[in-house]
């Protein structure tokens, strides 16, 4: 298994962030949560230890890869309350050991289902991005949400849609769940942070 490459470190927003030092970052990412770049340049900075360590564990190439993205996605949520100087600690933490630790915990206790059951795919969507729309999705009506999950997720038709939701007491007819699902994703992509469109989505850099 080869380590991947993402293009996204290649990007001026990411690139231009190389020169800060972990610590730096960190207090970048945690003051600045409209920001996705931090993240992103964390995640380029320490992606191929994270990858490396995982790949020795998973059975598959494809459970490597959702372990991976799984393992970030608990980092980026864990990562607002790191403090690397905790007083409790005799040593100060680097941020490279509590990724690893942080890797550690993933490897021994998420339960990854089997190959033929995952469907996610490191080369469509990297882990920072998948980490935002996630973000972005939770801040959506739950009834935007449910349908924007069922048609990208599932790939469930219009009509297939619209009859779950009448079942669920929503009176929403199939003609009416295309406009819906346009409302969402526009909805969606507006509630991503701007550099991350930039980053993922090729959109003009935000002017500072």
């Amino acid at each position: 298994m080869q380590i991947p490459h993402f293009p996204e470190a290649n990007h001026p927003l990411v690139k231009s962030l190389f020169h800060y030092s972990d610590q730096e970052l960190l207090d970048l990412f945690q003051s600045h949560p409209e920001a996705g770049k931090y993240f992103t340049a964390m995640f380029c900075r320490y992606s191929p230890i994270v990858y490396t360590l995982i790949r020795h564990s998973a059975r598959s190439p494809v459970q490597a890869d959702y372990l991976f993205a799984l393992t970030w996605r608990h980092i980026y949520y864990e990562l607002g309350g790191l403090d690397l100087s905790d007083a409790a600690s005799k040593e100060t933490l680097t941020l490279q050991n509590w990724l690893i630790n942080m890797t550690a915990f993933c490897i021994n206790d998420l339960e990854l289902p089997p190959t033929e059951a995952i469907h996610y795919s490191l080369q469509a969507t990297s882990p920072p991005l998948w980490c935002y729309i996630e973000q972005a999705l939770e801040q959506m009506p739950p009834v935007l949400r449910l349908m924007v999950l069922m048609a990208q997720t599932f790939h469930w038709s219009e009509t297939r849609i619209a009859a779950y939701l009448q079942a669920e007491g929503e009176a929403i007819a199939p003609a009416e769940v295309a406009n819906f699902l346009q409302e969402g994703y526009l909805m969606l992509e507006d509630k991503l942070p701007a550099d991350v469109r930039a980053i993922y989505l090729g959109e003009d850099l935000p002017q500072s």
